[in-house]
């Protein structure tokens, strides 16, 4: 080293006021986030690794989560935030309902798709603590947008008039399906996964539909005979 040349340190990050208050959470919620997603498994995710990654002290993370179980059950509520805004957004301006159910599912599936590791942890592992914050995701955020658009679905004569619960567990288990398979199973020839998405979102919000145009719960048979009347009306 030349004698006109000084050392320089390596600058060390500037550690956050131990335990400041709300503004810290949500930088432990994303440093959390961040490390499952780079990790791609939740038993990475330690404490201490993610107050490095905040820059504080373990202890300080105690202050805001009593444990790592905790911890990731901010990270779920933050994941279902995160989905339902995608969600809204690609429903924006889509005023007749089956075209907002189908923007919807869609939106989930590519949300699911983009993030699957913050997806696997919040729908696909036993949540890790049934805290009430978990259970009000479900009750006010995407799922609640879903459901009230299957309403908007029976008000406008699409789906029957009945209980929204049910139809709205089926047709998210559909997009549930469709998106578990391709982050379980990337390596398969899907094809263009949105268009795979679409195919099988419509499948099932159509079949609801015919479902309940003839009957609610037709058989086989019923539904084979009403296809070739169908198909002989067209001909």
């Amino acid at each position: 080293m030349s004698s006109g040349t000084t050392a320089r340190k390596p600058v060390r990050r500037r550690r956050a006021q131990r335990g400041s208050g709300e503004q810290l959470r949500p930088e432990i919620v994303k440093a959390a986030k961040d490390l499952l997603a780079a990790s791609a498994n939740a038993d990475a995710v330690s404490i201490r690794a993610v107050a490095e990654a905040v820059g504080v002290t373990p202890p300080s993370i105690y202050l805001h989560f009593e444990d790592k179980n905790q911890l990731l059950s901010a990270v779920v509520v933050d994941v279902f935030a995160e989905l339902d805004a995608a969600m809204l957004t690609a429903g924006e301006g889509v005023e007749a309902p089956l075209g907002r159910l189908r923007a919807f599912g869609l939106a989930y599936v590519k949300f699911a798709v983009s993030h699957p590791e913050h997806y696997r942890l919040a729908t696909m592992d036993p949540c890790p603590k049934p805290v009430d914050e978990v259970d009000e995701v479900l009750r006010s955020s995407s799922f609640v947008h879903f459901m009230q658009t299957v309403v908007d679905c029976m008000d406008a004569g699409i789906f029957a008039a009945g209980d929204p619960l049910p139809v709205t567990f089926q047709l998210w288990a559909a997009a549930h399906g469709i998106a578990s398979l391709v982050i379980a199973k990337p390596y398969l020839p899907w094809g263009d996964i949105e268009a795979f998405a679409d195919r099988g979102l419509c499948a099932a919000a159509l079949g609801q539909a015919t479902g309940d145009l003839l009957g609610g719960k037709p058989t086989l048979d019923v539904v084979a005979a009403w296809l070739a009347e169908q198909k002989g009306a067209a001909s």
